[in-house]
């Protein structure tokens, strides 16, 4: 297993993403999803319920689950979907930093990650087995990623 990262600039595209993967058969369940919330655009104020349908995922609902919602210093409101809603209680005292060390990704990157959420991007995580990681690369690429690895 590897963890593929992909930074978009559009929380839409992100979720297409998603999609895309799930339409190639793969596993979402490992996709974690995460964003300031103005990124979004909850449909009924469901974001701010803490809910997924019709809510910022929209149709992604049955995709990605547990979605979350919570307050970080110096980033405002982070809405996130997938593994990383869990992590982010820690977030609250450890930053957005601790709770993408806590996903598996390096220090350095999650810090660059928490500047590419601060600037308005989406940033986009998954584990994907070997075999699949230069589709799921694609996928992203094709989607619109301007940063993946």
């Amino acid at each position: 297993m590897k963890k593929i990262t992909a930074v978009f600039t559009s929380h839409e595209d992100a979720v297409e993403a998603a999609y895309r993967v799930k339409e190639a058969g793969l596993r979402t369940s490992d996709i974690s999803i995460i964003t300031n919330e103005e990124n979004t655009e909850p449909q009924n104020d469901q974001i701010s319920r803490g809910t997924v349908g019709g809510g910022v995922l929209g149709g992604a609902a049955g995709l990605l689950l547990g979605l979350g919602t919570i307050a970080v210093p110096g980033l405002g409101v982070i809405a996130a979907a997938g593994p990383i809603a869990g992590l982010l209680g820690g977030a609250v005292t450890g930053g957005i930093v601790g709770a993408l060390v806590d996903l598996g990704i390096p220090q350095e990157k999650s810090e660059e990650y928490e500047q590419d959420i601060k600037e308005g991007n989406t940033i986009w995580a998954m584990d994907v087995e070997d075999v699949n990681y230069d589709r799921v690369k694609n996928i992203l690429r094709d989607c619109g990623a301007y940063k993946y690895e």
